[in-house]
């Protein structure tokens, strides 16, 4: 999901590199396109064998991805050690995820993939507009406010997987009545928000001089906040469709 972890400048706000380069926003941005790369090509493999009819490969990928993903996330948040090895690898597992996920979605709902995906740079222009011109600013208020958001939305998602083991669920966020709407439109705004933290991340890490590994771990953390934001997208695109 989310990753305000990754975002907390705490432990390096006066962090300044004494040996090597230190870490750049050029730097970072040109790892977030290796990144980026790494996913798209994982998910056109994942993608083209589900419409090619392999299905069982797809599926294998797609849960194998997201379990990868998930386990290689947590040990680079909290080893921070071999980045440029470890993320690269991180995208494309979340790459078989997000192809197979994508082809689940477009098998029911023509062009949403498309449609997400423009939104999501769409978004992910405005929020570095609006973070460039500092009309947010990401002081410590609004990181608080978009943490505990996001833990209460991470809580609501973990209460509902709970109960859907005992044939139950939370009643209307869920589906495509309004509320369930609402919800997603809410949970997407709060996916977007995370962007401007990921982006003051990377500014106060080139500020500050970190050492230029952390241009990986920048684009990590900007990596995270994107596929979040794409697939609240998708399923929030799903649910306009369905009521039409």
């Amino acid at each position: 999901m989310a990753n305000p972890l990754l975002n907390n400048m705490q432990n390096y706000e006066h962090t300044l590199t004494l040996e090597g380069e230190p870490m750049t926003v050029n730097g970072t941005i040109n790892k977030t396109f290796i990144l980026l790369a790494c996913t798209f090509l994982a998910a056109c493999y994942t993608w083209g064998l589900a419409i090619s009819g392999f299905t069982d490969k797809a599926q294998f990928l797609t849960t194998a991805g997201v379990i990868c993903g998930f386990i290689l996330g947590l040990i680079i948040i909290f080893t921070k050690k071999a980045l440029h090895i470890l993320t690269p690898i991180y995208a494309i597992a979340e790459g078989f995820f997000l192809g197979g996920l994508s082809a689940m979605f477009a098998a029911s709902y023509q062009g949403i993939v498309i449609q997400a995906i423009l939104a999501t740079f769409t978004v992910l222009a405005i929020m570095l507009l609006l973070f460039q011109s500092r009309i947010i600013k990401c002081n410590e208020t609004f990181k608080s406010i978009v943490l505990t958001a996001t833990l209460s939305v991470c809580a609501i998602y973990i209460i509902q997987i709970i109960a859907q083991v005992f044939d139950r669920g939370i009643p209307q966020i869920f589906t495509t009545s309004p509320i369930g709407i609402g919800f997603s439109t809410f949970v997407v705004l709060i996916a977007a928000l995370n962007l401007i933290i990921d982006f003051d991340f990377i500014e106060k890490g080139a500020t500050n001089m970190l050492p230029k590994t952390f241009e990986w771990f920048g684009a990590f953390s900007l990596m995270v906040s994107l596929i979040w934001l794409y697939i609240e997208i998708l399923k929030l695109l799903a649910k306009i469709n369905n009521r039409n």
